[in-house]
């Protein structure tokens, strides 16, 4: 495998920052004229994108790849697990599902996997000045060492040099960095080229003797203390952990989305919440949806019949029925779509167990089945009224019935979606759509001047500025080998 200068990011923890400071980094690194490219051994996440090759990686990734300038590829994220159940997740290897498996038969089956990340990898190495690598989860996780592909497994697979990523928001920051390198056997505390301290809030000054403890106890260098990036709420994120309350952006329309308990695709709603004057409510289970609300919103999920289990378990399906007979919009994205419908019937066994049926809404006219290939593709076209919307189709079923023959989208000259005969119950496919701003502006009756994709692409800048201000850049270039 040819040695090409890198970075691998491992984290003390979940959800440390360690995608964001990726994605900066890309960005950072690829203004300088560099050919970066992202990479993450194994993913878990319900959050994907379609590739420009037909396959799904994690939406981090594929935000990765649009830092660094370059279009999304399978191998930037060669396994991905899609959770289905608390104990089972669909298994994506190279863009490509290739089984549903539990746990346990997942650990078994990881070391017949590092084969085909380190070919993924060398791919695409082979064409880069430098790879930004993401690890997944803690770096020690010692448990489950003897077969890791993801963090010091696969560091020492493709002998990368590790920063470790610490989050001090949430507190123990000390404790994590210094409990990380005590568990690590001595080869891979060797990898270690130091430490990000993320999310900082105060003054640095006062965390100068925290350095020196960590530096006595570790050895291990400070590489940057990175303060707070608040426009990091308007990036998409990767794990739903990362859905909370304070996503309104406003008190004037109301829009309402119940967080199923598999929601999927969540990053859909993020033009929505960064929308002046709108105000986008992400209803935790045990809450009912909002009886003011204007647009009710059906999100997208990896287990359609199991979630729709999950909204009569929690009474939205009264909500939702309610909004609708008062008259409210309701619009439904791919598994949202579904559940619109008659029935969602599983003869296969493709999210569930086989020969499961289930009752729709009953609010379209629609019935679907989960058959064939998964559908994995991206897509352009126009709504009802010619407003251009682009996007990503990632769906199993196949839907039928009499309110298709009103689409609610045209895509590539095929209609997609349904909708009712008075026009206020609608579905699609299209993932993404949301950030059409000509579509997105007719959707919600107004036009604030939000030009959505600018302003990622803004975001991505300032957090390249960000990071260059913050970190050593000179000491994590010569730790890349640049």
């Amino acid at each position: 495998m040819k040695r090409t200068p890198a970075l691998m990011l491992q984290g003390t923890g979940s959800d440390v920052g360690k995608s964001l400071v990726a994605a900066g980094l890309c960005r950072l690194f690829a203004r300088q004229g560099l050919a970066v490219r992202p990479f993450k051994p194994q993913n878990m996440s319900n959050n994907a994108a379609v590739t420009t090759d037909g396959g799904e990686i994690g939406r981090a990734q594929a935000l990765q790849a649009r830092a660094a300038g370059v279009e999304p590829r399978s191998d930037m994220n060669p396994v991905l697990l899609k959770p289905q159940s608390e104990t089972g997740a669909q298994v994506v290897v190279q863009g490509r599902v290739i089984a549903s498996a539990t746990a346990r038969d997942y650990h078994a089956l990881k070391p017949t996997l590092l084969p085909r990340v380190l070919e993924s990898y060398g791919r695409l190495a082979a064409d880069a000045d430098l790879m930004v690598v993401e690890g997944a989860g803690s770096a020690a996780e010692v448990n489950l060492r003897a077969a890791d592909i993801a963090n010091m497994g696969f560091a020492e697979a493709a002998d990368l040099p590790v920063v470790l990523v610490a989050d001090i928001d949430r507190g123990g920051v000390i404790a994590s960095i210094v409990g990380t390198w005590a568990i690590l056997p001595e080869a891979e505390r060797a990898r270690l080229g130091g430490y990000i301290i993320n999310r900082f809030r105060g003054d640095p000054a006062l965390f100068t003797p925290a350095l020196d403890i960590i530096r006595d106890k570790t050895g291990l260098a400070c590489l940057g203390i990175v303060p707070w990036f608040a426009d990091a709420a308007l990036l998409p994120a990767e794990d739903s952990a990362s859905l909370g309350k304070g996503r309104a952006g406003g008190d004037g329309l109301k829009i309402a989305v119940p967080r199923l308990s598999r929601i999927a695709n969540f990053d859909d709603f993020d033009p929505l919440a960064a929308e002046p004057g709108v105000s986008l409510d992400m209803v935790e289970p045990g809450r009912p949806l909002p009886l003011d609300a204007d647009l009710i919103i059906l999100p997208g999920s990896k287990s359609t019949i199991a979630d729709l289990d999950f909204l009569r378990a929690q009474g939205w399906d009264i909500d939702i029925l309610a909004h609708a007979r008062r008259g409210g919009r309701v619009l439904g994205v791919c598994a949202g779509f579904q559940m619109l419908g008659n029935s969602v019937a599983d003869p296969l066994g493709v999210e569930g167990p086989k020969g499961g049926v289930a009752a729709g809404l009953g609010l379209l006219d629609i019935d679907t089945v989960m058959e064939g290939d998964k559908v994995l593709r991206r897509a352009s076209g126009t709504d009802g009224a010619g407003h251009p919307v682009a996007g990503y189709e990632m769906h199993m079923g196949r839907t039928h019935g009499p309110d298709t023959a009103r689409p609610f989208l045209t895509l590539e000259g095929r209609p997609d979606g349904a909708v009712s005969a008075d026009g206020r119950i609608m579905g699609c496919y299209l993932h993404g759509l949301f950030g059409s701003d000509a579509f997105r502006a007719a959707l919600l009756g107004r036009d604030s001047g939000l030009a959505y994709e600018p302003m990622v692409d803004g975001v991505l800048d300032r957090l390249a500025d960000h990071l260059e201000k913050h970190l050593d850049m000179d000491r994590l270039r010569r730790l890349s080998g640049l």
